[in-house]
């Protein structure tokens, strides 16, 4: 199996929502948010919603199952921050 230096290196071990932001704490203790207007079925989900973040994959994902959204940590570090993009 491959991966890549960066797949190795980032990984969830605490996410949450917080006034408008999507925060993710990483293994190496650095933190990282984007506000969820940025993607398009967390800016129409409700509070309840965004705030049941599950961290998937060991690490490498955040899961969003009432919204059927996944995000990759890597894709959330690159600036992606919708699946459909």
């Amino acid at each position: 199996m491959k991966y890549m230096v960066a797949d190795l290196m980032f990984r969830a071990t605490k996410a949450w929502y917080e006034n408008g932001w999507i925060c993710v704490l990483l293994s190496d203790k650095k933190e990282i948010r984007f506000p969820v207007e940025l993607n398009s079925k967390l800016k129409s989900a409700t509070i309840d919603q965004l705030n049941r973040i599950e961290i998937i994959c060991g690490g490498t994902g955040l899961h969003w199952d009432d919204l059927d959204e996944d995000l990759s940590v890597n894709g959330i570090i690159e600036g992606r921050y919708d699946s459909g993009n």
